[in-house]
């Protein structure tokens, strides 16, 4: 072959080459830092950039964007001495390439490491249960530190999350028996609680009961109290109507008496003290007047017996209308003693004076 051919062809290998190192794409989100001759140059931008070929070589490749680092449980000893698990989740940003790249060998590892020595000196300030309740408080703290501490390295920490804080295996079961504890508590808070609504609504739906029974009686008695009342009323109207005979209604009198005692409820019973008067009435009504016959005037003899009493011994109108009031209250008073015989004596001369003929014989008799 031509040596000229040879040597156009290595020429042309050599500038492609060259022209393939002077180009460098970077991609979005990416930062190239770029050492001349070893020593830090610029750094890169995302689109097409050209370089110094063989003097210019790309040291470090970063991204930009938001990184998320867990990290790995690491033992903390709490202000109480318990030794609690923690592990926790960061969420940083590169802001400054070049620093990322040169202010530390390795900023995940000194991220890790700050991470730790500050949760150490968080947690140690707080008891368990202060730990388990105070996430974000830590969080803060947490995230406080760290940004001041990576500032310089040029990374900035957005968030810090505690994923998990992992007490040990008999703290657990403590907490859990703590927790029952609270739970069956509140469950029989709720239990007392409703039964006592429940009785109070009882009470408060029987005293309603009764109220409304009450009221309900109080009605009852008021429209039958009005109802014996206008049934008095009008048998009182009825009776002034028709003119009824004092005889008549002594006789009713009479007849309402046994009715006192008729009620089971009814241990005695008080007799009236008219009730002597009452079958007076009667039985001065319906006596048989036809067989005693005119009055017969005195006899001498009892006149002059009469008038041979002396004034002062003399009872005024002491006569034959005397001796007839003093045996009618003899037969009251034995009608009295005889209450029942008399009642029904008085309702069979009643029913028979009560028929028509009767008045016109006590008029016959009369004349």
């Amino acid at each position: 072959m031509d040596p000229i051919v040879i040597t156009l062809l290595v020429a042309v290998i050599v500038v492609v080459f060259l022209i393939a190192s002077a180009v460098r794409i970077v991609p979005q989100a990416r930062r190239y830092n770029i050492e001349r001759f070893g020593r830090y140059l610029r750094t890169l931008q995302p689109g097409l950039n050209l370089v110094l070929p063989v003097a210019d070589r790309v040291n470090t490749k970063l991204d930009v964007r938001e990184q998320v680092y867990s990290s790995d449980p690491r033992p903390v000893i709490t202000e109480d001495n318990l030794v609690v698990n923690i592990d926790t989740v960061l969420y940083y940003q590169i802001t400054d390439p070049r620093a990322a790249a040169y202010e530390v060998a390795d900023y995940l590892q000194a991220i890790d490491q700050l991470t730790v020595t500050t949760l150490r000196n968080v947690i140690g300030s707080m008891d368990l249960e202060e730990t388990l309740t105070s996430r974000e408080e830590i969080n803060s703290r947490l995230r406080a530190v760290l940004d001041d501490a990576t500032g310089k390295w040029g990374i900035r920490v957005n968030r810090v999350e505690i994923k998990a804080i992992d007490p040990p295996h008999t703290i657990k079961e403590a907490m859990e028996k703590q927790m029952r504890a609270e739970r069956d508590k509140r469950a029989a808070i709720l239990h007392a609680e409703g039964e006592r609504q429940a009785k109070i609504l009882t009470a408060e739906g029987t005293k309603q009961k009764d109220i409304l029974e009450a009221q309900g009686a109080q009605q009852a008695m008021i429209l039958r109290a009005d109802g014996e009342a206008k049934a008095v009323e009008l048998v009182f109207q009825a009776v002034h109507r028709n003119n009824a005979d004092a005889k008549v209604l002594a006789y009713k009198y009479l007849e309402t008496l046994p009715h006192l005692a008729s009620s089971d409820n009814n241990t005695f019973w008080v007799i009236p003290g008219e009730l002597t008067e009452a079958v007076r009435t009667v039985t001065s009504a319906f006596g048989d007047r036809s067989t005693a016959g005119p009055a017969q005037p005195p006899q001498p003899g009892e006149a002059a017996a009469d008038d041979a009493t002396p004034h002062g011994d003399r009872v005024p109108g002491l006569g034959t209308a005397s001796t007839v009031a003093l045996e009618a209250a003899a037969a009251a008073d034995e009608a009295g003693k005889q209450a029942a015989a008399a009642v029904s004596d008085a309702k069979a001369e009643a029913e028979a004076a009560m028929s028509p003929q009767a008045p016109r014989r006590g008029r016959m008799s009369g004349r």
